[in-house]
């Protein structure tokens, strides 16, 4: 399931999507039905997607989309089945499209729905805390637990045998089996998403979740935002440390360990067996391979292939960071 969560809205013909987010229209298209926006990977045929980086090129040439919001250049290295949509600010233009399907995603008020844990139907089942709230359309396993003063907002789906620690905040999130949420924790809340014009910022809808995993952990005052067009991944098996911070739309692989201090900006994809050192920071839309090492403190703005150990700013390939620094 892509986005349980939201209300999506249409769907639409091509034309009332373009004219509704001032996109240039397609005048032999404007009838055909289109019934979602999706990233290029999930996207199939009767969607809409966007391509704006060539990185994603082998990604863009295989979507099943209809139509993409793209560039001139970038439109020439789609496949057949997908009509380009041509305009200047590709992101700008998608989060147009975005806010018609999912208008109420942009706001990411309060749950007001909320109510006391011992007004409905988990107050004998699971061990709880004080001042514990739970929204609409919550599901929450056997043998699970929550603190003092958390919030379960509504759209949260818990497993079984699950902690979840005091001064918690969860939306938009399925967590699985055998998970520990320490304190003070928010997660599924909206991503750091806009894009500056002039003297205004233009808000993106984020309508992913946040899924994690199970056996993993989730360390004290640590921020798990959730995808803007795909989700947000925690793997199997992995332990984030304290005061860490992962952006919209990364996908963490299994068994990794993320040291305290540690941020990862929107997009990026991590394999399994990773361990990052603490105050490191990972820059957005990077491939990390499978059984990294990054040293603490390191800034990793390129992608790493798999068996590698780096370290420093920009992180290097340890050897010739030691070599450098003797």
């Amino acid at each position: 399931m892509f986005n349980p969560f939201f209300k999506k809205h249409g769907p639409f013909d091509i034309g009332h999507l373009l004219k509704t987010s001032n996109t240039p229209n397609l005048e032999n298209y404007s009838k055909i039905i289109v019934k979602d926006i999706k990233d290029l990977t999930t996207a199939e045929k009767n969607t809409i997607t966007f391509f704006h980086s060539k990185k994603y090129e082998i990604v863009a040439s295989k979507t099943k989309a209809s139509f993409c919001i793209t560039t001139n250049i970038l439109s020439k290295l789609l496949p057949e089945n997908c009509k380009p949509i041509i305009v200047d600010n590709v992101l700008i233009a998608t989060a147009n499209i975005t806010k018609v399907f999912y208008a109420d995603a942009v706001v990411d008020n309060f749950d007001h729905t909320v109510e006391f844990i011992e007004n409905i139907n988990f107050k004998n089942k699971i061990k709880y805390g004080k001042n514990v709230l739970i929204g609409k359309n919550v599901k929450i396993g056997e043998n699970c637990s929550i603190g003092h003063n958390s919030i379960i907002e509504s759209n949260v789906l818990i497993g079984d045998n699950c902690s979840i620690g005091s001064n918690v905040i969860i939306r938009k999130t399925i967590i699985k089996d055998n998970v520990n949420i320490l304190d003070g924790c928010v997660i599924g809340k909206k991503g750091f998403g806009f894009f500056p014009i002039q003297n205004e910022n233009i808000r993106y809808p984020h309508i992913g979740i946040v899924i994690i995993e199970n056996n993993s952990e989730i360390g004290c005052g640590s921020t798990i935002d959730r995808g803007s067009l795909s989700n947000t991944i925690i793997g199997k098996n992995t332990y984030l440390d304290n005061q860490v911070h992962i952006a919209h739309n990364n996908k963490i692989g299994d068994n990794c360990i993320i040291a305290g201090q540690v941020g990862l900006a929107g997009s990026s994809i991590l394999g399994n067996n990773v361990v990052i050192g603490g105050q490191a920071g990972i820059s957005g839309h990077l491939t990390i391979g499978n059984n990294i090492k990054i040293g603490g403190g390191s800034g990793v703005i390129k992608n790493i292939a798999d068996n590698t150990k780096v370290m420093g700013y920009p992180a290097k390939n340890l050897k010739n960071f030691i070599k450098d620094n003797k």
